[in-house]
């Protein structure tokens, strides 16, 4: 076969590659190297391709996410259920982390890359909990049921999305391996995508998912997705840009078990939520919002160690991710890892024999035992009080337990007291001891033992009878319980009793008595020493402004706050120290300034010296500069650096001096350099091109953020958090007091838990003015006063809104209903929000309601506005008493002063007469006299049309659904209506409501009777034409008439013809009556044949499509076709 020779290549004569060739060979005019022959097509051409520039442009934003270290990107996979959107879940995780998911629950955080971390978190198909991840996702996979289509859930988290500010969108469609036709499966796609693009916009990308495999989806379908999310760019969006926020991963109890015992599971609670700071930074002292439960407190806010950290560059040499760090991932919710962070320890979840629901290992006694205890919800004293012992059978009463709560405080006072006089005791024994440890307080500002005292147990005996000191070569020797602490101008010494320590003086006197050891020689000297260089140490004044709760004047004397604390040991030595006792010295704005030192200044050659640094002094000493005034200031800064080297004299050595001079030489040439690069750019080239708007707003932006980078490069974390808060990237752990019971009772990991910063202007309640839209899709129309549901901000809360319309700028007036297809105003009480906040309402929103949810849309004008809202309202009353062109008007009134206030007012009667309020009059009260352009009837009424002001509800009722153990169950306030029809009430009927046939009688009207007397005098044209009725019969009536015997015999033959036609006539259509039901005899039994015809047919055609069902049936099943046996 090797030997055989090969075909030879054969060109191609035709086809697509020879037409691409011969294109390319071909010689002749090139239209595209060549200008356009038109100007005005060339025109054309350049506006366009500006404007296509134009619009890939945006307004730049700051994005105050860090470089460094950013917080993980959050990916939301929503769809309604049942679309797939666990199964992708465990296919991303595992993807990335290579590890399977027995349970997805809450925020699931992996490592994708060097510099990127995903948190992935499935939204569950619940209206609240699309709201609240629509706030935070930065990115959105959309799941969409390929072989369903799009549901109402799908476009309602779309329009959320709207509201709150669009994240990046990817649709994915699933299920696509139940359409078996190619070309179906195609249409399907090309409609989808059509519609998605229609939604999102055009070019949005869309990914298909085929089907399930091994529980996961297809990993080459996998990699494509992730492969597209690694290199997608966010933008930052305006609303979270300005809050602060985290998604907690993690929910922790930290109320005490005895209170929650003693009230029943009732109390407050005091939680603890861990999360990455996303937004803006977070600031201790502001109030959050947990979307759900409501507006809380942060007590504490601690910076944690990431749970999932970034590779480092030290740790990350090459250029693609190492596997060992593909592996991090960090899901308490689900249990994967078995780590968990916290502020003082880290916590290690090893399942063994205490773990409950593990059937796998054997429970011994000792086990069930330690489960049992898990469960006890009674402390001893509870059992035995309850319970009903006998010392002897014969006692007749039980055994009771006595709270020995006072004696208890009692003798914990007398420690106290002994303790802080210093004056212990060695003859109490063992127990006292240890209570007196226990029971001594330690406060946040004390600066005693940090740890407790080891009590040597002994006998009394052998404590009394010990009289001499062991001595040691040092410190360690004693042994480790015996610690020596020095702060400030302190020293603590602890030992294994409590004895006395005697000062300075008490040893001088006591030098015969007995000898010093070595480390208690000059004890208060090296106290002394040590006082005073902490002294000399740099004062950190943020620390001292923000994290201290000293005094002015005990900052100002250098009073640190482990000095603050009074003597509450009995082994501490106080360094007294003069302080200013001169009140006016907080209130000076200067230094003080010691006269001496003010004497160098009166010598000559002092002021000599510095003679050239001002106006007035000689030119020739300023140098030999160039006149800009640099090397004066050179030289000004240099005078000065000498001028404090002799107030110095000795403190700041010759290196020290050297550069400090170089600094300031070098910040000089730096602000030199950006002066001549500003000269540069403004006069060099004024013609040459100078940036746009865009870049320069980006410059703008970068230049603001390395400044504010620099500012803070030196200072350490803990004040950089005080001044700025806690930046975004950093995990944290937020401790939130007086949080409802039902959110930790109900609590449910499928939930997300939104912690949101508030700002300071958003923790106050007024009226809110917005401008809103009815939904297009909403079939209803919206009412004023209905209460609405509003997700505006991070919250979500009912109030009842009332419409408005701007009439002219003259007035807001009322609107009872919506306007179709156009914006109104509404104006409602609720939480302040921002000016450009977006929002959307919801009508309900309970699951089972029909049709779509979003009622409305819409965004913030403005906060309690001074523009008031106004209504219309017609006063009606009658006149009593009519003249001329005056009447007298009443029951539109009911006093005098209410007439007064509207003299002058224009009125007017039904029948279109206009007249003016003139007068009240005294009787009867709320009349008043009126004039009218013409004379009215009594049967006129009259109206006032004025304008009434209203004000909105102040009704403010937050959504509660984390609270609840059914979270989709929240019921607001209902419309009377529909809780009558709840309740099965029905509408009371008020009889004089009722709809009653009016019954009129006809009106009867007099003829028009013209006297003789105006008859006679009329012209006769003028005259009714009025004849009386004959009464006598006429000529014609009377006459008889005569026939000719001619004329009857023709009469009697023309009534002869038509009896002969009358009864031909009813002869035919007797006939055509047989014919008919004859006829309608003969369809009916062709009707009955086709009919069994049919049936025939449907028969045969339902038992060929069994047979080619059960054929397939046959073929999935394995068994093929089966073959035809031979005979």
């Amino acid at each position: 076969m090797d030997e055989r020779p090969h075909k030879a290549h054969r060109a191609p004569q035709s086809g697509g590659k020879i037409n691409k060739k011969g294109k390319e060979k071909q010689q002749g005019y090139n239209e595209k190297a060549f200008a356009p022959m038109s100007g005005r097509r060339a025109d054309r051409q350049g506006r366009r391709n500006v404007e296509r520039d134009q619009t890939r442009l945006h307004v730049p934003l700051v994005n105050r996410t860090p470089d460094d270290d950013p917080p993980p990107v959050i990916i939301a996979i929503v769809g309604p259920s049942g679309v797939g959107k666990t199964t992708l879940l465990k296919s991303l995780v595992r993807r990335y982390a290579k590890q399977t998911l027995n349970e997805a629950k809450g925020p699931i955080t992996v490592v994708s890359g060097k510099k990127r971390r995903l948190t992935f978190i499935e939204c569950n198909n619940d209206i609240n909990s699309m709201i609240d991840i629509g706030k935070i996702a930065d990115l959105v996979l959309l799941m969409v049921d390929g072989s369903f289509g799009f549901e109402m859930e799908t476009f309602e988290f779309l329009n959320i999305l709207q509201s709150h500010g669009f994240p990046k969108v990817i649709g994915i469609l699933t299920h696509l391996d139940l359409i078996k036709k190619a070309s179906t499966l195609k249409d399907t796609k090309k409609a989808l995508k059509k519609r998605f693009w229609t939604e999102i916009y055009q070019g949005a990308k869309l990914f298909y998912l085929s089907g399930v495999l091994n529980g996961r989806y297809p990993d080459t379908e996998i990699a494509n997705l992730t492969r597209f999310v690694s290199v997608i760019k966010f933008r930052p969006l305006v609303f979270r840009n300005t809050h602060p926020y985290l998604l907690a991963d993690r929910l922790e109890d930290l109320t005490p078990r005895e209170e929650v015992r003693t009230s029943k599971g009732k109390c407050d609670r005091v939680v603890t939520v861990y999360g990455y700071v996303r937004g803006t930074n977070l600031r201790l002292g502001t109030k959050v919002h947990i979307p759900g439960v409501g507006d809380l407190e942060m007590k504490s806010v601690t910076v944690l160690g990431d749970p999932c950290p970034l590779p480092t560059a030290e740790s990350e040499k090459r250029r693609k991710l190492s596997e060992k760090k593909k592996l991090l991932i960090h899901a308490p919710m689900s249990d994967v890892g078995g780590v968990m962070y916290d502020k003082d320890a880290v916590w290690v979840n090893v399942p063994g024999s205490f773990t409950r629901g593990n059937a796998d290992v054997l429970q011994g006694a000792g086990e069930q035992m330690v489960m049992d205890l898990q469960d006890v919800n009674q402390t001893l004293e509870d059992r035995v009080a309850q319970s009903s012992i006998r010392l002897f059978g014969s006692s007749s009463k039980a055994l009771t337990v006595e709270a020995a709560i006072d004696e208890e405080d009692e003798e914990a006072e007398l420690d106290e007291e002994d303790f802080d006089s210093g004056l212990g005791s060695e003859e109490g024994s063992d127990d006292e001891d240890e209570e007196m440890d226990e029971d001594i307080p330690r406060h946040a500002d004390n600066t005693g033992r940090t740890n407790r005292r080891t009590v040597t147990r002994s006998l009394p005996s052998s404590i009394k009878e010990r009289t001499e000191v062991e001595y040691a070569e040092s410190d360690s020797d004693l042994g480790e319980d015996e610690t020596e602490q020095r702060t400030g101008g302190r020293v603590r010494v602890g030992g294994e009793e409590e004895e006395d320590i005697p000062s300075d003086e008490d040893i001088d006197e006591e030098e015969e008595v007995e000898d010093i050891p070595r480390w208690k020689a000059n004890l208060a000297d090296r106290a002394q020493q040590l006082a005073a260089g902490t002294r000399k140490r740099r004062m950190d004044w943020i620390k001292l402004i923000y994290n201290t709760d000293l005094s002015p004047e005990e900052i100002l004397h250098g009073k640190t706050t482990e000095e603050k604390s009074t003597d509450d040991g009995d082994d501490f030595f106080q360094i007294k120290s003069k302080h200013a006792e001169d009140p006016e010295v907080l209130d000076c704005t200067k230094e003080p300034v010691d006269a001496e030192s003010l004497k160098k200044w009166e010598a000559e050659e002092m002021l000599d010296a510095i003679r050239h640094l001002f106006i007035t002094g000689a030119d020739d000493e300023a140098g030999d500069g160039d006149g800009d005034g640099g090397e004066a200031e050179d030289g000004e800064n240099d005078a000065e650096d000498e001028n404090e080297d002799a107030e110095d004299e000795g403190d700041v050595d010759s290196g020290k001096k050297m550069k400090g001079h170089v600094s300031r030489t070098d910040a000089l040439a730096r602000k030199k350099e950006i002066l001549k690069r500003k000269f540069d750019e403004q006069y060099d080239d004024p013609d040459g091109p100078k940036a746009d708007f865009y870049d320069e707003k980006k410059e703008e932006i970068a230049q603001q953020l390395a400044t504010n980078r620099a500012e803070f490069e030196g200072v350490d974390a803990e004040a950089r958090a005080l001044v700025e808060g806690f930046r975004p990237g950093q995990y944290v752990r937020i401790e939130l007091h007086d949080v409802p019971c039902e959110m930790i009772e109900h609590f449910d990991p499928t939930y997300p838990i939104v912690v949101g910063g508030l700002l300071p202007a958003e923790e106050r309640f007024g009226y809110v003015q917005v401008r809103i839209k009815r939904h297009r899709w909403y079939n209803r129309i919206l009412k004023t006063n209905d209460p609405l549901i509003f997700s505006l901000g991070w919250r979500r809360f009912q109030s009842i809104p009332i419409y408005s319309l701007d009439d002219h700028s003259i007035r807001m007036r009322m609107l009872k209903y919506t306007p179709e297809h156009m914006h109104c105003y509404a104006t409602f009480y609720g939480p302040v929000a921002i000016p450009n906040t977006g929002f959307c309402a919801f009508n309900s929103l309970d699951a089972s309601t029909p049709g779509f949810r979003v009622s409305a849309t819409g965004v913030v004008l403005d906060i309690d506005r001074s523009a008031k809202i106004v209504k219309k309202i017609k006063l009606t009353g009658v006149p009593y008493k009519i003249f001329k062109n005056t009447a007298f008007i009443k029951d539109m009134f009911s006093t005098a002063l209410e007439v007064a206030k509207f003299e002058g007012a224009n009125v007017r009667t039904v029948s279109g007469i206009r007249g003016q309020v003139k007068k009240a009059l005294p009787k009867p009260d709320g009349s008043f006299r009126a004039t009218f352009e013409d004379k009215i009837l009594k049967s006129d009424i009259v109206f006032l049309r004025a304008w009434y002001s209203i004000q909105p509800r102040k009704f403010y009722n937050p959504v509660t659904s984390l609270l609840l153990s059914e979270k989709s169950a929240w019921k607001g306030m209902r419309l009377t209506g529909q809780v009558r029809r709840d309740e099965g009430v029905k509408t009371p009927l008020n009889v004089n409501s009722t709809y009653k046939k009016i019954e009129r009688a006809p009106r009867r009207f007099n003829p028009l009777i013209v006297p003789k007397k105006l008859q006679a005098q009329l012209p006769y044209g003028s005259k009714p034409k009025l004849m009386a009725p004959q009464r006598q019969e006429t000529y014609l009536q009377k006459r008889a008439v005569v026939m000719e015997p001619e004329e009857r015999k023709a009469v009697a033959l023309m009534q002869q013809i038509r009896a002969l036609r009358k009864d031909q006539v009813a002869r035919r259509h007797e006939k055509k009556g047989e014919k008919r039901a004859e006829r309608a005899k003969k369809m009916e039994k062709v009707d009955a044949a086709k009919s069994e015809k049919e049936k025939e047919r449907k028969k045969d055609a339902m038992r060929m499509a069994g047979q080619k069902s059960k054929r397939e049936a046959d073929m999935e099943e394995g068994g093929g076709r089966p073959k035809r046996r031979k005979t």
